[in-house]
């Protein structure tokens, strides 16, 4: 499938992890299998303990959730596109299906979380994403996770018979049916859970086809093997992937909501890995972990809102950009846009930064991207390719003043005249 322009040019996403278990301070799933090495801060529960707050999830109780104000978040911030939890591996439903009472549906809430979602950030002109797990620990056929399968380890997990397995492959080909027929217009779909089992188990081919024939725009991550693009966890890949890519991010070591996590990432944190990210042509996906009554936690707000206002100054550099300089040029990322290279700075500047191997008799501008200021620059090369070249290779060396330098991260652009 073609990539849509709209993720092609891309750069940052929003990913709300949130469920029943957030009104515990809980991760989402993990801890009724025990906990994961990759979560420290994931406590493990009994199934039944974890599962207890499914009866008593009334977001509304605290008057905590409003979709509107996620989507009025998100489009401040500077998100392009925003992807929910629609169901995570606890089988938790967080919108109306006809096919499980496991569901919001029938919670003391009652009200269909993923419609207020898609119909919110839609109106703020937002792409709408849903997460969808394709494992289910809750369902009888998958089948359930008990507290006797644990520990949990790779290939030892319980296995379905062959009727089973044919009625859970109908059941969750239904609630994806369901997710992307009932929500109007869902421009991603983002799978996980796929580990458990083979692509030939998961029947990818035929689930992907259901999926495109449903929603012809639709991308689809890697987690449905053979989807469209991959999907690098909690890190920046050394180089870039072969093709489009996502690096899917917590704000501290936890997907949903943990009181007890407070190993929060700063702005400045966020702005590099942004910048780095858009540098090498991918997105950032950066997940917010909304307590149980639907509120967004201010510790995880309030650095959010800092990389909006970065990006309200520097945007240009990172959305709709395209990968510019190679490593050895600049020491630091960099990107383009037509006639414009973006320096991003991630360091102090002692007085100047080097530029090397850039054509610079075609260099007619250089200005802080934030506040428009021309600054000072050199360049050189060679005599002779001075004297004899219309088009030398060279160093340009720009003064960045201590006025300019931003705290978060300076961008400097260079313009061009075409060769």
């Amino acid at each position: 499938m073609t990539i849509p322009e709209w993720f092609d040019r891309a750069r940052f996403g929003l990913f709300f992890h949130w469920g029943h278990s957030s009104q515990q301070g809980v991760e989402l799933s993990w801890p009724m299998v025990g906990g994961s090495p990759v979560l420290p801060h994931c406590r493990p529960q009994t199934v039944d303990e974890y599962q207890a707050s499914a009866a008593t999830f009334n977001p509304s109780a605290g008057g905590g959730f409003d979709a509107r104000e996620w989507a009025r978040l998100a489009k401040r911030c500077g998100a392009e596109y925003a992807v929910l939890t629609s169901k995570h591996h606890d089988g938790y439903a967080m919108f109306h299906t006809a096919l499980s009472e496991f569901s919001v549906q029938h919670s003391p809430f009652g009200r269909d979380i993923v419609r207020e979602f898609a119909e919110a950030f839609r109106a703020e002109g937002l792409r709408v994403g849903l997460y969808f797990s394709l494992l289910d620990w809750h369902h009888p056929d998958y089948p359930a996770w008990r507290d006797e399968d644990r520990p949990y380890m790779p290939g030892r997990w319980p296995q379905p018979s062959p009727e089973q397995w044919e009625r859970y492959l109908a059941f969750m080909f239904g609630q994806a049916r369901e997710l992307l027929t009932n929500y109007g217009r869902i421009d991603l779909i983002w799978f996980d859970g796929q580990w458990e089992r083979t692509p030939e188990q998961w029947h990818a081919p035929e689930l992907a086809a259901m999926i495109r024939e449903l929603q012809p725009e639709i991308v689809i991550n890697d987690r449905l093997p053979g989807g469209d693009y991959d999907t690098p966890e909690q890190f920046v890949p050394a180089t870039s992937p072969s093709r489009p890519w996502e690096v899917c991010l917590t704000m501290n070591e936890s997907w949903g909501y943990n009181p007890s996590d407070a190993h929060l990432k700063s702005s400045r944190q966020l702005v590099h890995t942004l910048s780095e990210i858009a540098a090498k042509g991918g997105r950032l996906l950066l997940n917010l972990s909304p307590r149980g009554d639907g509120s967004l936690p201010p510790e995880q707000v309030e650095p959010l809102e800092a990389v909006g206002r970065w990006l309200a100054r520097n945007g240009e550099a990172v959305f709709g950009t395209e990968p510019a300089l190679e490593p050895w040029q600049f020491y630091g990322p960099t990107t383009r846009s037509a006639n414009r290279t973006y320096l991003h700075l991630l360091m102090r500047p002692y007085e100047a930064v080097t530029v090397r191997g850039f054509p610079i008799k075609r260099v007619t501008a250089v200005r802080d991207l934030a506040t428009g200021r021309d600054l000072k620059y050199e360049t050189r090369c060679a005599i002779l390719d001075h004297l004899l070249n219309a088009d030398p290779m060279g160093e340009l060396t720009i003064e960045v003043p201590e006025g300019v330098v931003d705290p978060l991260a300076t961008v400097v652009t260079v313009e061009t005249r075409a060769p």
